[in-house]
């Protein structure tokens, strides 16, 4: 029994060493060896990993893609932390107008809650919340906690019967040491039939970044046209004048 129990302990090893962002620590009261967020200097696209919760009658009511990134803000310097999908504990639950979508790293060491409420034409994000309990920066740094949330809010809102999408990240300031990153965003709660998501509610970012490069080229276009007509016209008015002359 012994063997066997040193054994899995030397997987567990194995199988952290490979997975990047994290590592291994012994608490050494209760012996339990658990893992912990180590925080990256430079920054990386998150990997989108896609979420489903589930009603009481097993029919799903909450859909979520997105990639998730903690930016962390200590000694004046950015850090990042990108969740891993593949790891993700996911929970949730919903009622007739408030769902709750968990997002979980083993041992609670990463967490990203979003609370959404219904009303009679609209769903939202009303509440988001976030925690991180990474290894220290640096040599001496004390271990710390980073957490905030934001509530009483109307993110990624959208019609009862349609989806929201971003694909374009959206960074949002929780406390004054951590944002949260999302990025390839689409969710829909309450009502998703067949667990796909429906017609789609474009976030503000998309809509400019899809139109104003139109809207600059109209404008471009319609200057070269006002120059070329002027040109034009002031050549024709001078042909004019020599033929009299």
């Amino acid at each position: 029994m012994q063997l066997n129990f040193h054994m899995s302990i030397q997987v567990i090893f194995l199988l952290i060493a490979f997975l990047p962002g994290l590592h291994l620590q012994r608490n050494s009261s209760t012996k339990e060896i658990f893992c912990r967020p180590v925080l990256q200097q430079k920054e990386t696209i998150p990997t989108p990993g896609s979420y489903m919760v589930r009603n009481q009658a097993g029919q799903p009511c909450i859909k979520a893609n997105m990639g998730a990134e903690y930016v962390v803000i200590e000694n004046k310097t950015n850090w990042y932390f990108s969740i891993d999908p593949s790891r993700v504990v996911l929970k949730g639950e919903c009622s007739k107008d408030e769902a709750l979508l968990s997002l979980r790293l083993p041992d609670n060491s990463a967490r990203l809650e979003f609370t959404f409420r219904k009303d009679k034409h609209n769903f939202y994000v009303i509440k988001l919340e976030a925690q991180l309990f990474p290894l220290p920066v640096c040599k001496g740094c004390p271990n710390k906690t980073y957490s905030g949330f934001l509530s009483n809010q109307m993110l990624f809102k959208a019609a009862n019967d349609k989806s929201f999408k971003c694909a374009s990240e959206s960074l949002l300031s929780v406390s004054s040491e951590l944002r949260i990153k999302l990025v390839y965003l689409q969710m829909q709660a309450f009502s998703v039939p067949d667990g796909q998501f429906r017609e789609e509610v474009e976030c503000w970012a998309d809509f400019n970044h899809r139109a104003v490069p139109v809207i600059i080229g109209s404008i471009a276009t319609g200057i070269i046209l006002s120059v070329v007509l002027s040109f034009l016209f002031i050549r024709d008015r001078h042909a004019a004048g020599y033929e009299r002359l």
